[in-house]
């Protein structure tokens, strides 16, 4: 077996690393754009007095950071060449998102809002299966430019992993659709032009089938943004929606009518390999940060790293990020080649295992760190926050083992009993 990296990617490593070092990191050092990522970060990025939702020279930052990386060819290096990408494979996105995570804060790739050089378009991905002519032209490139942003409202109130539970309902009067309902940490939606809100609209609570996508303008009648969640990780664009009677025409469907939820689960897979690989480069960072602390921190007159209980918790850390870097490349390896039903117990299991590692090794250095570790003069405190989210959204850890434990046992996957009480072979 050949462990080796593709000679093309690790080309692409070191042109990445330079056009980071010539265009973005000269942007991140001038005009004091570092207290967006120094102590000050929180702060900086907040705008506290309207709600919590991110300062207007913040995002400001971030689309200087998008148009440099767009004109460079990074920017869309993962999507499909139809939309000026390069068709970047899940295994070269998985690498790429592990290299740069393991650089720590900075503009090249922010945590909070997963902003990045080499950008994640999980929207693209769902209109260029599901969208209409008329949508893609509406929505492909003005999204991609940022002219038009995108909210996506699933979660309620009362419901989140149970999706198909869910109580907004939308009717149909004539050619035109009537939407109710509630949404919760409806994402994106301080700056959204439009916000893909999902409705059933025939069968019976919890049935997949019967929940469709609307496309629905964030000016429309009756679509109420109420307040946003001050959360873990500020600042925040998670909002408290309210849709009451808000008319729709039959061409704002998303997909197929009554088949919504196969729209939400566009992309899960790769979205889901890309975060964990995320999760193991800045775990790694973590315990590099702390590994060159203890060589140099000394106390009792001999250096921290000499003492056992500093030690053997980071040696478990890099035991750790070493398994889950060769089981997330390898899953990304598979997803460019097998139908991604016959792994998703593995995506699950890269997932849910990344995301609780860097929380760990986030504590871990602060941990180490000792007092300077608890402040935010050290970054460790700002990847915790931001990772711990993902233990609980994009599928909980719960419902990540639950796919594992059907995939184990034989209710659900390949291996899926059949009714008669045989394997499926």
């Amino acid at each position: 077996m050949d462990f080796e990296l593709p000679v093309e990617l690790t080309r692409r490593l070191a042109d990445l690393d330079d056009f980071i070092d010539r265009e973005i990191r000269p942007l991140q050092e001038q005009d004091d754009n570092q207290r967006f990522f120094d102590h000050r970060r929180e702060y900086a990025r907040t705008d506290f007095e309207n709600g919590g939702v991110p300062r207007r020279e913040w995002e400001e930052l971030l689309g200087e950071m998008f148009g440099r990386a767009d004109a460079a060819g990074w920017l869309r290096y993962g999507l499909p060449e139809e939309v000026g990408g390069s068709g970047g494979t899940n295994l070269d996105m998985a690498v790429i998102r592990e290299h740069l995570a393991a650089k720590g804060l900075g503009l090249h790739n922010d945590l909070q809002n997963e902003a990045s050089v080499v950008g994640n378009f999980p929207f693209v991905h769902m209109l260029l299966a599901y969208g209409t002519p008329g949508q893609c032209e509406e929505f492909l490139e003005p999204m991609l430019s940022r002219t038009t942003r995108i909210g996506f409202g699933l979660t309620e109130p009362d419901h989140g992993s149970d999706a198909t539970w869910m109580e907004t309902t939308a009717v149909r009067d004539g050619d035109d659709w009537i939407i109710n309902g509630a949404k919760r940490f409806n994402s994106g939606m301080h700056s959204a032009t439009h916000d893909v809100v999902f409705a059933r609209t025939s069968g019976d609570p919890g049935d997949a089938r019967g929940i469709t996508a609307f496309f629905v303008p964030t000016e429309t009648p009756g679509f109420s943004v109420d307040f946003h969640w001050w959360t873990f990780n500020m600042p925040t664009d998670h909002a408290e929606v309210t849709i009451r009677d808000v008319r729709v025409p039959s061409s704002a469907i998303f997909g197929e009518e009554g088949a919504g939820l196969a729209v939400a689960q566009t992309f899960v897979h790769e979205n889901r390999i890309r975060q964990a690989a995320s999760g193991v480069g800045a775990g790694q960072y973590c315990i590099d940060r702390s590994v060159a602390y203890a060589r140099e921190r000394v106390t009792f007159g001999k250096p921290l790293a000499t003492q056992q209980a500093i030690q053997w918790p980071l040696v478990e850390l890099q035991t750790e990020a070493e398994l889950l870097r060769g089981l997330v490349r390898k899953t990304a390896w598979e997803l460019d080649r097998l139908p991604h039903m016959e792994i998703s117990d593995r995506v699950s299991m890269c997932n849910y295992r990344a995301n609780r590692f860097v929380c760990d090794a986030a504590d871990r250095a602060m941990q180490v760190h000792g007092g300077l570790g608890y402040t935010r003069h050290t970054p460790f405190e700002h990847i915790y926050r931001h990772h711990r989210r993902y233990r609980i959204t994009e599928g909980t850890e719960e419902i990540q083992m639950r796919k594992v434990a059907g995939y184990l046992f034989g209710f659900a996957g390949p291996r899926k009993a059949s009714h008669d009480g045989t394997r499926a072979r």
